[in-house]
């Protein structure tokens, strides 16, 4: 069902693919999880609205498959943000929780793991959904390939991958030839190359890339005739469910030590960032890569489902091993409602 909401997502088309360049942006005092460094940017109102727009993409999905060969996404890299200096930030809109539950294919039994928590970074072997609803992002951003996570979730569209703000626009510049490949190992894509006819993302983010408001979706189209969730299946959400929960963090990071090549995780009790956010925290030593990806409570190790709350964002340079994620507030939610409306 529609409905008009307050602070709904701007809505970006994507281009038709063109060859990448090389460039580097500034580099600044932060770490980010997702990109080599994180954001405390101005902040917009906590309701301010977003510039409504969007339509069809005029690149084919064929294009794009073509474009994002193996070495093409081995090759891609992680972004670098310039980082403005902190200011006040207005506090997260909360409203009443919503939770949305997983829809699954058929999957096959695997044995339950013990001891996953606490996990400060590790390759997951425990199979399950995550493993084919979680992949990399792949887009071009000023003429260079890049990367992040991001995740397959339930959707009235099937057709929704919710990943980091800064993964679909960063520096005011939305993202091209954007392309998300669930399942990726090591230039694989076992599930298909599905390409955004659509990128979103909050409007506090959208105005003025507010690290609150981290958030960004995709609507991809669909692959050989089938929508994306009927293929690899969506994960649950959780909007306005607190802090302090147990929570597994997953994604792609590509910065050493890692390659990008793995699905990682991490695990643990969250706390709320003392210092200039009202994110999530979690001890995890994910780099580069990584954003975008989701964050889960209720997570089941045996099916490896569960209700995705957050995403991978930044991580402060002075405080080493620890991830930041947004707050799934109201403005998130409202997010993912025009997502899976569009």
């Amino acid at each position: 069902m529609r409905r008009t909401v307050r602070g709904t997502a701007e809505v970006h088309a994507i281009p038709a693919p063109h060859p990448a360049r090389r460039s580097r942006a500034a580099l600044g005092a932060l770490t980010a999880s997702g990109t080599l460094l994180a954001l405390l940017l101005p902040a917009t109102p906590a309701g301010a609205a977003g510039v409504h727009h969007g339509h069809r993409s005029p690149a084919p999905q064929t294009a794009l498959d073509a474009f994002w060969t193996a070495d093409r996404m081995r090759a891609a890299e992680p972004l670098d943000l310039a980082t403005p200096a902190p200011r006040p930030t207005a506090a997260v809109r909360h409203g009443a929780p919503l939770t949305v539950a997983p829809t699954l294919p058929r999957l096959p039994r695997t044995p339950a793991r013990r001891g996953a928590l606490p996990q400060a970074g590790g390759p997951w072997t425990g199979g399950g959904a995550v493993t084919k609803t979680t992949g990399r992002v792949f887009f071009t951003y000023q003429g260079r390939t890049a990367a992040c996570s991001g995740d397959a979730v339930t959707s009235g569209n099937k057709s929704t991958v919710i990943t980091a703000g800064h993964c679909v626009k960063l520096g005011g510049v939305w993202h091209t030839d954007w392309v998300f490949v669930p399942g990726y190992h090591d230039g694989q894509a076992p599930y298909g190359k599905w390409a955004a006819t659509k990128t979103l993302s909050t409007p506090q983010w959208t105005a003025s890339e507010d690290i609150n408001y981290d958030v960004g979706a995709a609507v991809v189209a669909p692959l050989d005739g089938k929508k994306l969730t009927d293929v690899v299946g969506g994960q649950g959400l959780s909007f306005n469910s607190g802090y302090n929960k147990a929570m597994y963090a997953f994604g792609f990071p590509a910065a050493a030590p890692y390659d990008g090549s793995k699905l990682i995780y991490c695990g643990g009790t969250t706390f709320k960032d003392p210092l200039f956010s009202g994110d999530h925290g979690l001890d995890c030593n994910m780099t580069g890569g990584s954003s975008g990806g989701p964050w889960f409570a209720s997570f089941d190790e045996k099916t490896g489902a569960g209700l995705q709350t957050s995403v991978n964002s930044f991580g402060y340079q002075f405080w080493p091993h620890t991830m930041f994620g947004p707050y799934f507030g109201d403005d998130a939610k409202n997010l993912y409602t025009t997502a899976q409306g569009t």
